[in-house]
């Protein structure tokens, strides 16, 4: 595979049992690689290690005064020098484009799990280390796979030419044998030592790395409390012990290199003091002397990569018991042992209605159904299982355990049979925290859709006129709202208009089920009114189901399930079971379950007042940030 071959057709399916496992399956597949990398490093090699016989043989005919020698010599040194040439051209290309396939492979690997685990994926695992996972520990296990073939080579050159210094030199030859295995594991009692210091700093960096994310996903309610400053000093101290960290771990290694300086030239000045002497006795010659000093003295070349290929290999290690475990984590069907992405269901796409077994949950097949779920994090995890590709949804929900193993059902289909894909294509969940990606408008909204749906129509639906006059104004070039462009997560509009945006992508899908969590819940009650009548218009024919608290969606609900307890407790109108099931009114009015059963209301249950008030900016991606920024202060 070369650099511009890539992306892989196919990455593999690693084995991510362990971190060195992982490393071991990596190295397989990058086995052609791997070789000509060991063939070039071996004639670079060899050609460096084959100059001190070529200067031994020129130094010896000069002194001999034989023309022939002479000559001989400096042809086979001329042929040493290109063979160095050549071979660190190409092993130069060839490692470095296994560095960078071994990262791609990595990279594809961990695209595709993301992919495959959805929004589950940073609850079971912290996103700095996502982050940390996806960037800095890629390029680090490239390193180590890209190393190992020029460390084989450094190996077996040495190994060589002490087999050559036996036979050439028998008496200093000895010594350079025990010497150099003395010099090459001189430093293994440091590598621990040095492999902990390096984990520390990793470690620390991951925290600080998710506490900047943090931070920055919480900057707007920070300036809104004044706590910029008590993050940025912990920040600081988080960056603090980074740093010291890093000092630390270079001390370390900085020994290490030391030494693997120092004992080479402690070699060589005994090969050299004991070579003089047998040069005195008339036991060698002079060119003997000069080849065999050349040799040690070159060989520290090759020596350094016993160094490098230790750091490797400690750098990469974690990283790669990181990625191991992001690569490692299934969707509970996979786990469970039904098809995976890739699984061969013989179902086309179903459509029909979405049945769910644990919760007992009906959304009719073209109608709009609104869901009130006391516990918010349990409506989130019910709307991922709604999906088909919840990690953890079946477990949060209190049903028998006969009923948490049945798959959701669209048109009597299990969607847990169906591939990723297809599941997927039928059934869209916009969780309550959408993420934005940076660009134009044009290019969010180009995604994969049935094309019934066109971008402004969405737009319309999901009242986004404020927020493509606030884009055209944030960008000077653009005349066109669709060629404006967003910052990164959409940091430069308030929460609701995120929102709007947010459901406007989705209803360009156009998918046959579309599951929305609290789409309106950053958006004024006024607004929130006319993007309930735009949903309900716009998705006429379509499944749609809605998780909301929010009497002004659900007064224009085709029908209302609330779930107590993980089951469907009532189904009905809004009105009706506002005024039957006091539990229900509880929910959506905020009064207290004795309130609502001595038949008191504190809300207005037809409900136009129930918005957070888009003024504020403040939305649902702003407060899950501060949440995270109060659990970290608490732990703190």
């Amino acid at each position: 595979m070369q650099i511009q071959d890539l992306p892989y057709p196919d990455p593999g399916v690693p084995d991510a049992r362990s971190g060195p496992r992982f490393l071991r399956w990596l190295f397989r597949n990058q086995l052609p690689g791997q070789l000509r990398s060991l063939a070039w490093g071996l004639l670079h090699f060899a050609s460096v290690a084959s100059l001190p016989f070529c200067v031994g043989i020129g130094v010896q005919a000069a002194v001999d005064r034989s023309g022939s020698r002479l000559a001989l010599a400096g042809g086979l040194m001329a042929l040493a020098c290109a063979g160095n040439a050549v071979g660190d051209t190409f092993l130069h290309r060839a490692a470095v484009t296994n560095w960078i396939t071994a990262a791609a492979r990595v990279q594809q690997l961990l695209a595709r799990r993301t992919a495959t685990l959805g929004s589950t994926l940073t609850r079971r695992v912290a996103a700095g280390e996502v982050v940390a996972v996806s960037t800095g520990d890629v390029e680090k296990i490239g390193w180590f796979v890209e190393a190992l073939s020029r460390f084989t080579a450094a190996v077996v050159t040495i190994v060589l030419v002490c087999v050559g210094l036996l036979v050439y030199q028998p008496a200093l030859g000895v010594v350079v044998v025990v010497g150099l295995p003395l010099l090459a594991l001189a430093v293994l009692p440091l590598l621990p030592h040095a492999t902990r210091r390096a984990d520390v700093q990793r470690e620390k960096a991951g925290r600080a790395t998710e506490l900047a994310s943090d931070t920055v996903a919480g900057l707007r309610v920070l300036r809104g409390i004044g706590g910029e400053e008590l993050f940025l000093d912990r920040y600081r101290r988080a960056s603090q012990e980074v740093r010291h960290a890093a000092v630390r771990s270079a001390r370390m290694w900085s020994l290490i290199a030391a030494i693997q300086v120092l004992l080479p030239g402690i070699l060589l000045i005994t090969v050299v003091c004991y070579g003089v002497h047998l040069a005195r006795q008339g036991r060698i010659a002079v060119g003997e002397l000069v080849t065999v000093y050349s040799s040690v003295m070159l060989l520290a070349y090759p020596l350094r990569h016993f160094e490098e290929i230790a750091m490797a290999y400690s750098f990469s290690r974690p990283s790669a018991k990181r990625a191991a475990r992001v690569l490692s984590l299934e969707r509970a069907v996979d786990a469970a042992g039904a098809p995976g992405p890739e699984g061969s269901a013989s179902h086309g796409r179903p459509s029909g209605d979405l049945y769910d077994p644990a919760t007992g949950l009906l959304a009719p097949a073209g109608r709009l159904t609104a869901v009130v779920c006391g516990d918010p994090d349990a409506a989130g995890l019910l709307a991922e299982r709604l999906g088909g590709h919840a990690a953890h949804a079946p477990d949060a929900l209190d049903a028998p355990d006969a009923a948490r193993n049945g798959s959701v059902l669209l048109g009597g289909v299990p969607l847990d049979e169906l591939p990723l894909d297809s599941a997927r294509a039928c059934v869209l969940v916009q969780d309550k925290d959408p993420v934005l990606l940076s660009g134009t408008l044009r290019e969010l909204l180009d995604v994969p859709a049935s094309g019934a749906v066109g971008a402004h129509e969405a737009l319309d639906a999901a009242q986004c006129g404020d927020v493509l006059a606030a884009l055209v104004q944030g960008s000077l070039d653009a005349a066109d709202p669709m060629d404006a462009r967003l910052t990164e997560r959409g940091r430069s509009l308030s929460g609701g208009q995120r929102q709007r945006l947010s459901l406007a992508r989705s209803l360009v899908t156009d998918p046959e089920v579309l599951v929305l969590d609290e789409p309106t819940s950053a958006v004024d009650s006024h607004t929130e009114a006319r993007v309930a009548d735009g949903l309900r218009d716009l998705r006429a024919g379509r499944t749609t189901v809605v998780f909301t608290s929010s009497p002004l969606l659900l007064d224009r609900a085709d029908q209302v399930a609330f779930l107590h307890g993980g089951t469907v407790a009532a189904v009905g109108g809004h009105r009706e079971l506002a005024r039957t099931e006091p539990r229900y009114r509880a929910v959506v009015t905020r009064e207290t379950e004795t309130e609502a059963k001595a038949g008191g209301t504190t809300g207005d249950t037809t409900g136009l007042g129930d918005g957070d008030g888009a003024g504020a900016g403040i939305g649902t991606d702003d407060l899950s940030g501060l949440d995270k920024l109060v659990e970290i202060e608490e732990t703190a």
